[in-house]
């Protein structure tokens, strides 16, 4: 198993180039199940995750080829609609599938992502979409199974999801009628998957809106080239690393509209921003950090990838501020990492007291999940003297390269067998 080395207190300077959406690229990957043919997939970043979802295509029958950063896939041969638990349990979102086997086949089985149990979980609403499609939907031994044709109906989601909202997309591109989803999420990544579907032939309208009108049993076509959206999530931790470590670092090919709230909050915190159509550049124009309250929100507020992040910026700023999680209540296993570096954070509830302090020590922790790695590691490029993060297999999900590009940005960062 591999750890972190890093030695803090080093300004970090220069440019560095933002990977693929892993958020995007997962569900645009399972939408390829839908229509038989072949796939060009281009700025496909180099992750565990998207890994995990080439196997699970190769499981159910397509041919997958990935090479710089390049993914060809050939999905003339799926003829297996199941997304077993071994696989399912490593990422959550192999749960993508279930709209494109029902799509394709009229029958999917998919196992209850790991640690999920059936009852009031997020999971229900990509069920209650397929059944509100016409699918009978079972639970049988930890997997769920769903089958019959699918008409297009009215989706109502008390709770906006992306993970439910691309299923029920990729579920109602080849259904009968017209589809109707409500509250539907607005997020970039779910505009990336429509406009995949439409280079597919989907009718779609409503695009970055609360409602989504899919019209139906329209021709779709394989035979397609798509570009990746940018990694909005990436870029926004490559710009609070920039801020904590009081560095000047430009994050290029990126889409700065999908990170406004992030960049208003930097400012407020004290930042200079240079905001260019695919750049962003951020430098300090003072020796301290401004404290900022943060919530999480559904896009386009702040998002929840990033509050992690942004609570290892607040442990430095000079005085109290509050982080109030929304999204995910108990989002907080970073915290007792994070006070391992001398942070002072108190949690009640979902909401984080910080008081910042003027420096963080180096010190030994371990990663717990994607973006509560990400914290530890701005962390400890924050702080005076070495630390060391184990576990570091759950950042290897969600960023490409991450040591590599922050080396190339005057860090000191050794990966390490433990």
């Amino acid at each position: 198993m591999d750890k972190f080395i890093i030695k803090g207190g080093i300004p970090l300077k220069g440019k560095v180039k933002i990977s693929g959406a892993k958020n995007a690229v997962l569900p645009i990957m399972a939408a390829t199940i839908i229509v038989s043919g072949k796939y060009r997939l281009k700025n496909v970043p180099q992750l565990r995750d998207t890994f995990t979802m080439k196997r699970l295509l190769e499981m159910v029958g397509a041919t997958v080829h990935y090479e710089n950063n390049i993914m060809d896939i050939d999905t003339s041969g799926c003829d297996t609609p199941i997304a077993p638990y071994e696989l399912v349990k490593t990422m959550r979102a192999s749960f993508y599938v279930l709209g494109p086997l029902l799509s394709r086949f009229n029958y999917a089985e998919v196992s209850l992502p790991g640690g999920c149990a059936w009852g009031p979980r997020p999971v229900n609403y990509h069920l209650q979409a397929m059944e509100a499609l016409g699918a009978e939907v079972d639970l049988s031994d930890g997997m769920i199974i769903a089958k019959g044709k699918l008409k297009g109906a009215q989706i109502n989601f008390e709770r906006s999801s992306v993970g439910a909202t691309g299923n029920a997309l990729m579920a109602a591109v080849n259904s009968a009628g017209t589809t109707i989803i409500k509250n539907a999420a607005q997020e970039p990544e779910i505009e990336a998957l429509c406009h995949f579907l439409e280079k597919m032939g989907a009718d779609i309208q409503g695009i970055g809106t609360e409602e989504i009108i899919i019209y139906g049993q329209k021709k779709l076509n394989a035979d397609i080239e798509y570009s990746v959206i940018p990694d909005r999530i990436e870029a926004g931790t490559f710009l609070i690393a920039g801020a904590s470590t009081f560095g000047d670092i430009t994050v290029v090919n990126v889409n700065p509209g999908h990170l406004d709230i992030l960049l208003k909050y930097l400012t407020e915190a004290g930042f200079n921003l240079d905001v260019q159509d695919k750049s962003i550049r951020i430098s300090p124009s003072q020796n301290y950090v401004n404290p900022v309250n943060m919530t999480t929100e559904i896009y386009p507020g702040f998002p929840t990838d990033l509050q992690a992040q942004w609570m290892a910026l607040m442990a430095i700023a000079n005085g109290e501020s509050k982080i109030t999680e929304e999204i995910y209540t108990d989002r907080f296993t970073h915290i007792a990492e994070l006070t391992r570096f001398g942070a002072q954070i108190q949690l009640s509830g979902n909401k984080a007291e910080i008081q910042g302090i003027n420096k963080l020590k180096g010190a030994p922790v371990m990663s717990t999940d994607i973006r509560a790695s990400a914290s530890l590691i701005i962390a400890a490029l924050a702080a005076e003297g070495k630390s060391s993060i184990s576990r570091i297999y759950h950042i290897d999900r969600g960023y490409d390269n991450i040591e590599n590009k922050f080396n190339l940005l005057g860090a000191k960062i050794n990966r390490v067998r433990e």
